[in-house]
C-alpha cells in the first residue's frame, strides 16, 4: 500500500510564503525520487521541483525555470517527508499542488512517477 498526503496549502497574498509538506507511507517511503507538480484550471500538470536521493548522503534537486530562486525542495528520509518552501509567491503560482514519488532518478515528467497524492490548493491573491 502506498500513500502520499500533502498539506500546507491555503490562501496567501502575492509576495507571501507557504510551505507544503508531503508525508509518504508504505512502499512510497523508499522511493529515490520525490517531486512536486502543479495544475491550474484549464492547464496541464506541470513540473515544479524534484529531489533525488543517492544512497543516504547525497541528493540532487532541480526546479522549473518559473520557480527557480523562489522555491526550495527538501527531503527528510528518516521522516519520509518532502517539503516545498515557496517564497515570493505570484498570482501565477495559483494551482493545485501534487506530491509524487517514484524510482527514476531526476524525474521531471509526470509519467516518470509511480505514486501521487490528492493535491493541496494554493491560491495567491493579487
Amino acid at each position: 500500500q502506498v500513500q502520499l498526503v500533502e498539506s500546507g496549502g491555503g490562501l496567501v497574498q502575492a509576495g507571501g510564503s507557504l510551505r507544503l509538506s508531503c508525508a509518504a507511507s508504505g512502499r512510497a517511503s523508499s522511493s529515490v525520487a520525490m517531486g512536486w507538480f502543479r495544475q491550474a484550471p484549464g492547464k496541464e500538470r506541470e513540473f515544479v521541483a524534484t529531489i533525488t536521493r543517492y544512497g543516504s548522503t547525497s541528493t540532487y534537486a532541480a526546479y522549473a525555470d518559473s520557480v527557480k530562486g523562489r522555491f526550495t525542495i527538501s527531503r527528510d528520509n528518516a521522516k519520509n517527508t518532502v517539503w516545498l518552501q515557496m517564497n515570493s509567491l505570484k498570482s501565477e503560482d495559483t494551482a493545485v499542488y501534487y506530491c509524487a514519488a517514484g524510482s527514476k532518478l531526476r524525474a521531471v515528467v509526470p509519467r516518470e512517477y509511480d505514486y501521487w497524492g490528492q493535491g493541496t490548493q494554493v491560491t495567491v491573491s493579487s
